[in-house]
């Protein structure tokens, strides 16, 4: 048998004696769980990459959320310039732009009635898809079309 360690005291009884053993068969498999987790390559790997998609999907939900953000900032700057525009136009455009509105509007009921005699059913629902899209962004794309309209205003002038 071996000679115990000289910091540790002996025992004094059997059952002293067993109470030791066991602390140290629990100090070993402790031991010995430790070290086959450190081999475990194959583990360590699952778990970091665990972590590395739960950090990916933070991070993706935190950039989602800025640019939600940031396209309402844009879409409200838009507004705003497509307003600017506007204000600036003199009225005699103003006038031929409600005019061409209104003549557009009526080619495009026209064309509708056609489309809705002639398109097949699901070419239908993906137009009424993106005319809805159109309608829930009227504002930019009205905004768009004055910026255009000055563009070519000021083209048209500078030719002229």
């Amino acid at each position: 048998m071996t000679q115990p360690p000289h910091d540790e005291p002996t025992a004094a009884g059997p059952d002293e004696l067993r109470e030791q053993v066991e602390e140290t068969r629990e100090e070993l498999g402790q031991t010995v769980q430790a070290l086959a987790a450190k081999t475990d390559v194959k583990g360590r790997a699952q778990d970091k990459a665990a972590e590395v998609k739960e950090q990916v999907g933070t991070k993706a939900g935190e950039l989602k959320e800025q640019a939600a953000v940031k396209a309402g900032e844009l879409k409200a700057k838009a507004a705003d310039l497509a307003h600017q525009a506007q204000d600036r136009l003199p009225d005699p455009v103003k006038d031929k732009a409600a005019q061409a509105a209104g003549q557009a509007r009526a080619k495009a009921a026209q064309a509708g009635q056609v489309w809705q005699e002639k398109a097949p059913e699901p070419v239908r629902q993906r137009t009424a898809q993106g005319a809805q899209l159109a309608r829930d962004n009227r504002k930019v794309l009205l905004a768009a079309a004055g910026v255009a309209v000055v563009v070519w205003l000021a083209c048209r002038r500078r030719k002229g």
